[in-house]
């Protein structure tokens, strides 16, 4: 068993779909509180890196993770996608706070 291949169009269809569903829901500024060099990419910040610990503590070594090298696998492919995006989030939150 493999991991279904991501097909790019669904998931920027899902991003969409959430994003409309963000502008109807909240104030008109939730654009710049979102933003580098916010609070809420800050907390975006966070919130992955919380995920990443949680993957890496609970699921990658947890015994039915472990015997099995496919889960495995997959759960160490989800930690690594986690840290990269904690790395790139991070890069462009700092840029905005030099500026």
């Amino acid at each position: 068993m493999s991991a279904p291949a991501v097909n790019s169009s669904e998931v920027e269809q899902d991003r969409q779909q959430r994003l409309n569903e963000l502008v109807a829901e909240s104030d008109p500024n939730w654009e710049d509180q979102a933003k580098p060099g916010s609070f809420g990419c800050h907390e975006l910040l966070d919130r992955t890196s919380v995920a990443a610990d949680m993957v890496e503590q609970f699921v990658l070594s947890h015994p039915a993770c472990l015997r099995n090298a496919e889960w495995f696998a997959l759960a160490e492919r989800a930690a690594a996608a986690l840290h990269e995006l904690y790395q790139r989030v991070g890069a462009e939150h700092l840029a905005a706070d030099a500026r």
